[in-house]
Formats: structure tokens, sequence, C-alpha cells
């Protein structure tokens, strides 16, 4: 059976005391799971002891997980059983360690797959390893301001008009694409400053490819026009975002939290909750302007055109 191990670290601003009082108690796990957050309708039950709770959902399967050892504020070790899409077992181990920031804490986990999935290994322990990274994200959230600063809603089959727009391409490393897309976009407005008059509309990022497994992304950052300019700013190219049907998941809060949203529509779609049109690529549109509107409004839409 091919073997399958994840590590993932982050820094949390409270004290390793209180990450272990928080991780080792099963209900608050719901406050803050990265998956429970992609199907909130999930049916959980927890023990009453608090150290055991299983999960029913229709598109995030079910399983259960309990604590099987610890060291009290150093480590919590638990067993995760999962039953649907597919039966396997997981050993889970969170450390705690203190650091500058208050509590560095590296959750791990190590698997094996079924034989029949032994050429997917690399690309589950990347998908695995960015739900960790989501839940360490939203764990941090929790213990520092006492609520996850996540919210998606499921808004659905909808119209997207279309339009043509000003547009800049690249290509990164998907743990950089935060500062690249910043720079990006920086470099998209400037440019653009001298034909502003012809921008119409929230500017948006429509994701060409993602290479999961290598860590890569390509994507185009783009803004809207009224009509094409005659002249095309040095550095930007014009492009068409055709008029589409799309499913939408909404986020609202900071960008770093968006691979919720994401999370969400890539198992809405596994699930076959709607038929994707793979041959238009998937695309977010920033509602709110990031100059005016708090990092926990933020309002964004994921879309994916469908059939």
């Amino acid at each position: 059976m091919p073997k399958m191990n994840v590590s993932r670290s982050l820094e949390i601003k409270t004290s390793p005391e209180n990450v272990y009082n928080s991780l080792i108690k099963m209900d608050e796990w719901q406050k803050w799971s990265p998956w429970l957050i992609l199907e909130p309708e999930t049916k959980v039950t927890v023990r009453d002891d608090n150290r055991f709770y299983e999960w029913d959902g229709k598109r995030i399967g079910s399983g259960n997980m309990e604590v099987v050892g610890e060291k009290e504020f150093e480590r919590i070790d638990f067993n995760l059983v999962f039953l649907k899409p597919w039966k396997s077992q997981a050993d889970v181990t969170f450390h705690l360690s203190p650091s500058a920031e208050g509590t560095k804490v590296t959750w791990v986990m190590a698997s094996s797959m079924p034989f029949f999935m032994f050429f997917m290994k690399k690309m589950m322990e990347s998908f695995v390893g960015m739900d960790f990274e989501r839940g360490l994200k939203l764990l941090k959230d929790y213990l520092e301001d006492g609520e996850v600063h996540s919210k998606l809603e499921f808004t659905g089959e909808g119209k997207y008009e279309g339009c043509q727009y000003l547009g800049l391409k690249t290509s990164c490393g998907m743990d950089e694409i935060g500062e690249a897309m910043a720079k990006d976009f920086s470099e998209l407005m400037t440019a653009a400053e001298p034909i502003k008059g012809e921008v119409s509309g929230a500017p948006f990022t429509i994701y060409h490819k993602w290479n999961i497994a290598k860590g890569k992304v390509d994507y185009t950052v783009g803004v809207p026009l009224k009509k094409v300019p005659d002249t095309i700013p040095n550095g930007l190219s014009l492009g068409n975002l055709p008029s589409t049907s799309t499913y939408t998941v909404t986020h609202t809060g900071p960008y770093h939290h968006l691979g919720n949203a994401w999370g969400a529509q890539m198992n809405l779609s596994r699930s076959k909750t709607y038929k994707q049109n793979k041959k238009m690529d998937p695309f977010e549109v920033y509602v709110s302007d990031p100059s005016t509107t708090a990092p926990n409004d933020l309002i964004t839409e994921i879309r994916f055109p469908i059939k």
C-alpha cells in the first residue's frame, strides 16, 4: 500500500496550553474544521467524554476521529478513520512548541492509500496539505479572535454576462500567489490609469491551470472594459471572458481564506452537484474594493462555468 505523509505548521498567537485545551475537545473542531466548512449541514456527533467525534456528510464523506494519546501542552495523537468515499485509517498528531509568536502548531498525518490509487500519491499529499493549511489558518482565527473570518454562501447557479478585459498573465508557485497577485494588480491598475474611463466592473482573476503536485499555477488578472481603447497599454493584453452560466460560492473574509471557497467548489464539482464546463476556466470576482473594505468584510465570488 502506498504510504502518505503530510506535515504543515503555523504559528498562533496564544500559549501552548490554550492550543492544547482547544484541540483535545472534539466539540470545538466544528468551529474551525477545514472540511466541515465545505458542507455545513454535515451531521456531527460528539461522544460525551469529548474525545471522539464522527461525521456523516453527503459530499465530504463520513468517518470518525478519537484522541488516543497525549503529552500535556506538547502533543495530541488521534486515530482517524474514513468510511466514505473509501475506507482508510490515518495516524494524526498535533505537535505544540513555544515560539516567538506564541505557539508553533505542526499538524502531521501518516496514512496509506488504496493500492489502485498509487499513481495519485503525490497529488493526494498536496491536497491534504492544502486542507491542513486551510485548517491551521482557521484554527489561528478561532484561537486568536474567538471566531473564524471565513464565511461561505452557496449562491448557486446564475449568469455571468461576460466582458472584454485588459489582462496580465502570470505563472508562479502556489505558495507565492498572494504576493504575485498583489504585484500584478498593482501593475495592471497603474498601466490602465490612462484609460480608466473605459474600465467598468469588478476586477477578476481567471485561473488557467493548477499543477497541484508541482505547486504551480497559471492565471490572468483582469479588469472589464466598457469598450476597447484605441491603444492597449504596454505590458497588458486584450482578452474576452464570454457570457456563461456559472455556479458561484461567495466568500466573505480575507483573501488568505479563499482556499475554503475553492475547496467547496471542487467538492461540489466532484459530487456532481453541477456539471462543470471544463472548456472554460474558473474565475474569481472581487466584489469589494480592498482599498476601502476591511479584510474581514471582503466579498469575493468564486465562479465555476457550468453546462
